[in-house]
């Protein structure tokens, strides 16, 4: 966790509500493997980081709710008892959602005082989203005594992000940054909500994320449409999810849909397996079959689910030209964000050099690396 950033929020806190606020601090995710099948009731293999979001918290004594986004120097003033959605995209929305899907949930809050920021990059596909919703409901369910379960407060934070927000987002966000432990990547079941806690230890080799930097507009409604074409597909075929369905199965339909929508169902029934065969890899050590199955894991992001793009294509592609690099795949829900690339820990300094140059002779931008380290989950900064 990044004291210099704790400092800076609670500093601004005292400045702006002359109080002694409840810090929080709520980390974001990466996710080794596992994308899109979240919300196909499917697994994946999230685990939190180091980097998040902190959150200052305390009642209100003026008998209106301020919100305080501390890194982009914006302030929101609403009352508890008469929320009106902002248009969407705006990050007041996260907020207005928690506090309303408190409220649905048959909680009584008051008006609260919120001040935040974070360090987790912009865009990066590491759910700074899930974090601030978590570092909300989990702050205000501490000084207004709610009594909410871990296990309720994600459900909150996701229902806050489909009915707010607008993105129909599976668990696994929520889930990570509720439940991370450290040291630990979590195989999570997203239909029972369960996981299993693998310790990561890759030895002679690491996790690097390189930022694109880019971030693409249509990535909520592609997402959202992806999440239909699944719903569709699992309708057809007369299951729940696409959780439940096989290749075998997915082919007795293969005439009744169209090609595309046939490679993303497959895609979905593939990378569920990924995820299994990837969990046995880390038990077993065996980092050369990990690394390419998180190869094949962006292949089926590309051409078959196509939620890639040009950036995240290319910086795949340079990973693959080094043979330091075991595996390489795009991260989060598409269309930009990072990389998370398994490198020999020998070869990273040279690999991050020829791979800057290579992106900025691309695309006339940066990229952007950094590490991360497998952190605790949510909880109070004492």
């Amino acid at each position: 966790m990044n004291t210099a950033l704790v400092s800076n929020i609670k500093t601004h806190f005292i400045a702006k509500f002359q109080d002694n606020p409840l810090m929080i601090f709520s980390p974001g995710r990466i996710n080794i493997i596992g994308e899109h099948t979240d919300y196909n009731d499917g697994f994946v293999f999230p685990a939190a980081v180091d980097k998040g979001i902190v959150a200052g918290l305390s009642k209100s004594n003026s008998g209106i709710s301020t919100a305080y986004a501390v890194d982009k120097e914006e302030i929101i003033e609403f009352s508890v008892n008469n929320l009106k959605p902002y248009p969407q995209g705006s990050w007041q929305n996260y907020i207005l959602g928690v506090v309303a899907e408190i409220q649905n949930s048959n909680k009584i809050i008051d008006n609260f005082n919120i001040a935040f920021g974070g360090d987790i990059p912009g865009g990066a596909g590491m759910s700074s989203s899930a974090a601030l919703e978590n570092s909300l409901v989990f702050g205000l369910n501490e000084i207004f005594n709610l009594g909410l379960s871990k296990e309720e407060m994600i459900l909150i934070s996701q229902k806050a992000e489909h009915n707010y927000v607008g993105v129909k987002c599976g668990i696994m966000d929520q889930y990570a940054s509720m439940f991370g432990i450290k040291n630990n990547a979590l195989l999570l079941d997203c239909r029972t909500i369960k996981s299993k806690p693998f310790e990561i230890n890759f030895k002679d080799h690491e996790l690097l994320l390189i930022n694109t930097n880019v971030k693409h507009s249509l990535s909520d409604s592609a997402y959202n449409d992806r999440r239909l074409v699944c719903e569709s597909i699992s309708g057809i075929l007369k299951v729940k999810a696409l959780r439940d369905a096989t290749e075998f199965d997915l082919d007795t339909i293969k005439e009744n849909i169209t090609p595309e929508n046939y490679q993303k169902a497959l895609y979905v029934i593939q990378e569920n397996d990924r995820v299994i065969k990837a969990s046995k890899a880390i038990e077993a050590g065996d980092l050369a079959t990990l690394g390419n199955l998180i190869y094949a894991s962006h292949a089926g992001l590309q051409h078959q689910y196509k939620v890639s793009c040009e950036e995240l294509d290319f910086l795949v592609e340079q990973a693959k030209l080094n043979g330091h690099v075991l595996g390489a795949r795009m991260m989060g829900g598409g269309f930009g964000g990072c990389t998370i690339n398994l490198i020999e820990k020998t070869a990273t300094a040279s690999f991050k050099k020829a791979v800057s140059e290579a992106y900025k002779n691309k695309f006339n931008k940066d990229c952007s690396l950094y590490f991360v380290e497998l952190s605790d989950s949510t909880g109070i900064i004492a």
